[in-house]
């Protein structure tokens, strides 16, 4: 949960190093807190398609301590969604299905309190300690933006070049889907994901991808993305409890014969005090 004594994502951000991150959609507040004790470099709550409701998310932020800060993927670009998110206790937002340079804008806007932004004043979590929360905030707040569909490659630059944007990540799925590739990341999808970085890299904004692997979190992060993620719940869930099963039911591994001609002997009974 975010202290404002203590900003953290920013930080992290500023380093100029890679972040390994975990994603969490279950929902699960339990699960977060288990999460979060594997010290990721940050957590992603996915609420867009993720299974939390505003009372689990307020549960699962508050379970997070304040050096692993928490990201929510919000489910829309609105005051609302955004606003929400932050007095959660989030440290950064990222918005989904970011097409165009006005609508980062308005991102931006939505997460910064007046006189920058238009973010409303609010939140159980805020409003503890509101005066020292709003001070921090202004640096700290963090805002992401997703671009996954063609419209928003080709809109890249003007996307990475708004003021306040401090990072683009790109969603690869649906990116898929709006390229008309998917289930299939060929060499048209690499060529946006591509075009993509690049316009990050020429207005200084760091770029960030959805990984689906650590093998392929290395890969991403040697070409210069600055945000991966490491795991999510539930891949990670499904193929441990896959494996269990497929191992419960392989074929019992052959006993080793015994070898007659072994002289070590070979009780068969228990010996007689």
């Amino acid at each position: 949960m975010f202290d404002p004594r203590r900003p953290s994502l920013r930080h992290k951000i500023d380093r100029g190093v890679a972040l390994g991150v975990h994603w969490v959609a279950l929902g699960s507040p339990g699960l977060v807190e288990i999460v979060a004790r594997t010290r990721p470099d940050a957590i992603v709550l996915d609420t867009q398609h993720g299974l939390f409701d505003r009372a689990e998310l307020e549960w699962a932020i508050g379970l997070v301590p304040p050096d692993v800060p928490v990201i929510v993927r919000i489910a829309e670009n609105t005051p609302m969604a955004i606003g929400q998110a932050l007095d959660a206790g989030a440290e950064g937002v990222m918005v989904p299905l970011v097409e165009s340079a006005k609508e980062a804008k308005k991102a931006v806007k939505a997460a910064r309190y007046p006189p920058h932004g238009a973010r409303s004043g609010g939140g159980s979590r805020p409003l503890s300690q509101f005066v020292d929360y709003v001070e921090a905030m202004e640096q700290a707040a963090v805002v992401m933006v997703m671009i996954e569909t063609a419209k928003g490659v080709k809109n890249a630059e003007a996307i990475a070049a708004v003021e306040g944007v401090d990072m683009v990540f790109i969603g690869t799925g649906d990116l898929a889907l709006s390229l008309g590739t998917f289930p299939h990341f060929d060499a048209k999808h690499e060529a946006a994901c591509e075009t993509i970085r690049l316009a990050c890299r020429k207005h200084w904004t760091p770029c960030g991808t959805f990984t689906g692997t650590v093998e392929a979190a290395q890969k991403r992060k040697a070409q210069g993305y600055r945000m991966v993620v490491l795991a999510n719940d539930i891949e990670a869930i499904a193929k441990t409890f896959g494996a269990a099963v497929q191992s419960w039911r392989a074929p019992p591994v052959a006993a080793k014969p015994i070898n007659v001609a072994d002289p070590t002997p070979q009780i068969t009974a228990r010996p007689r005090p």
